[in-house]
């Protein structure tokens, strides 16, 4: 698929979660994300892709706020994410940023129980709401363990999980998250893709994340979106973006693309030098 054959969403149906409109960020006199439209739907599963350095962490960034864009827009249900007060826009989308920072000493409990706060009012007192949403958020990502626990004497994995409870003890409808499945070892990250697939299921959550692994987003995701050097390669479903040419073409790598025989979704087998010559 080459770059003038995106692929995107019916413009029928409900509204789009998130809608990108005209979009250039940067850093410094550096742009990194040229003239962005795109659409996230709404009530599914969106997975970003794309080489080392272009532009995926950076368009999360700007989706929750934490960036502000040169030019363009970045909608929630057609308003500006950057004129929307910041506790009620907390209320209504979560983030995971890459490699979250813990106040020191925090305990897994007090980091989980920090995702109340978008819901609490002023002087208003923790709730029996608040105690049931910490307490599934722990549940759901296996961390009810450790809850008393530092969490600066965690794993990398544990830590990672612990983070992914606090984002869902915030409940909110959009959730953002840049490579949730970092430190975790491969039962871990399907465990969490697992649990985002039900929450986006079960709840459904918007559910937005960056992925290196092709794999696992073409096996998770509803929707994915494939970026190159700050631009939109394609979009569409696992199918329509997972090909051999998007693999060659973003990553300059050649493959072979089949129905997963788990899971069904497209399967990338990268060729490498020493198999090139062999069947696949």
């Amino acid at each position: 698929m080459s770059r003038h054959d995106v692929v995107s969403p019916p413009t029928d149906g409900p509204r789009p979660g998130l809608e990108i409109e005209h979009l250039t960020l940067g850093y410094g006199d550096e742009a990194v994300i040229h003239s962005l439209d795109l659409v996230i739907p709404a009530g599914q599963v969106t997975a970003i892709v794309g080489p080392n350095a272009c532009g995926k962490s950076t368009l999360l960034r700007s989706m929750s706020r934490l960036l502000t864009p040169r030019t363009g827009h970045v909608l929630l249900e057609g308003q500006a994410v950057h004129t929307i007060p910041a506790k009620q826009l907390a209320r209504r989308l979560g983030v995971l940023p890459q490699s979250p920072i813990a106040p020191e000493g925090i305990t897994v409990g007090d980091l989980v129980g920090r995702g109340r706060h978008p819901h609490q009012r002023t002087f208003a007192r923790w709730s029996a709401a608040d105690d049931l949403a910490v307490a599934a958020a722990l549940e759901a990502t296996d961390t009810v363990e450790l809850v008393d626990r530092p969490v600066d004497e965690l794993s990398g994995g544990q830590r990672q999980r612990v983070w992914i409870a606090m984002a869902l003890a915030q409940q909110t409808e959009v959730l953002l998250l840049d490579e949730p499945t970092t430190f975790l070892d491969v039962s871990h990250q399907v465990e969490v893709l697992d649990l985002l697939t039900d929450l986006n299921r079960t709840q459904g959550t918007t559910i937005v994340m960056v992925l290196h692994d092709l794999n696992l987003a073409a096996r998770y995701a509803d929707h994915l979106i494939a970026l190159s050097e700050g631009r939109l390669y394609a979009c569409g479903s696992p199918e329509e973006v997972l090909q051999p040419s998007l693999v060659q073409d973003v990553f300059g790598m050649p493959s072979t693309v089949m129905p997963c025989p788990v899971s069904g979704k497209p399967l990338m087998v990268p060729i490498g030098r020493h198999h090139a010559t062999q069947p696949v």
